[in-house]
């Protein structure tokens, strides 16, 4: 599901941290892709890829075992049989308890793919001398300046984010998945429905938080340059010099990769787990 989620998403995630990050070098989504194809070639859209790829296979299995973990939780608070169906309401509780746990595992692997992907736009505006344009050589340079915490740079932005975003995430979904099934079982839905649903889902979440990831970007990035605010600090700053829609820098590309690669999330998660079953189910 993860891997369906970068290869469907990456060219759309790289636009929108390079918008959130210097929103002045860009006037919108089309001139981003055609200034980095310019100056980077294809390649420059696929920057950061195989650290996000790290940060998605990561996040995700975290976040669907515990979401697994947090429906049984929810069923005790609220006093029901383990079988027993959860409703869209509760379903979207166990899913923002289970962000905070994938939070953990995704934090120093997003730092280190926000850090590549707008590792171009740090030299040109002064910010760095010498870019690091490898996976290691980031990693390096964080360690030799900051230590191993220097990985958790952002981490409180990536609660705010997490948290509040995955109730919507999974809500979002499981109320698609509930319209598109009028009275079947979910299980029964076929791969377009899933695909509507996982986009539907991965859009909540993006509108309801997209203000604290732009933060969580600016901290994760600008950090290389020297010790950066902490994120109430650099929400007012930016609020301040650049005004309130500066937060919402990228917000296009953010929309369309939402769509895109958590419906592909989605689809691959379930075929992928209707699969595993039928072969827990053989043996």
């Amino acid at each position: 599901g993860g891997t369906a989620c970068v290869m469907a998403g990456q060219p759309f995630d790289t636009a929108k941290v390079k918008m959130q990050t210097f929103p002045d070098m860009y006037k919108g989504i089309v001139d981003c892709f055609v200034k980095t194809y310019k100056q980077v070639g294809f390649r420059g859209f696929y920057k950061g890829t195989t650290p996000a790829l790290v940060a998605n296979i990561a996040e995700n299995s975290v976040l669907f075992m515990c979401y697994g973990f947090c429906q049984q939780i929810v069923r005790r608070i609220v006093g029901v049989d383990r079988k027993t169906k959860l409703s869209d309401l509760q379903n979207a509780a166990a899913g923002s308890f289970a962000s905070a746990f994938a939070t953990l595992v995704l934090c120093p692997t997003e730092l280190v793919k926000c850090r590549l992907q707008a590792m171009h736009e740090m030299q040109l505006s002064g910010k760095i001398i010498q870019g690091h344009n490898t996976v290691w050589s980031v990693v390096k340079g964080v360690i030799q300046k900051d230590g191993p915490l220097g990985f958790y740079r952002g981490l409180s932005s990536t609660l705010l984010r997490e948290v509040p975003g995955y109730f919507f995430f999974f809500g979002g979904y499981e109320l698609s998945r509930t319209f598109f099934a009028s009275g079947r079982s979910k299980d029964e839905l076929g791969p377009i429905p899933l695909l509507l649903s996982g986009g539907f889902g991965g859009s909540c979440l993006w509108i309801a938080v997209y203000p604290v990831d732009c933060v969580k970007s600016r901290i994760q990035v600008l950090s290389m340059a020297g010790k950066q605010t902490g994120f109430m600090g650099t929400f007012i700053t930016v609020v301040r010099t650049e005004g309130v829609l500066a937060l919402y820098s990228g917000l296009k590309p953010t929309m369309i990769r939402a769509f895109l690669a958590n419906g592909a999330l989605f689809l691959a998660y379930e075929y992928s787990r209707k699969l595993m079953m039928k072969q827990i189910d053989s043996y």
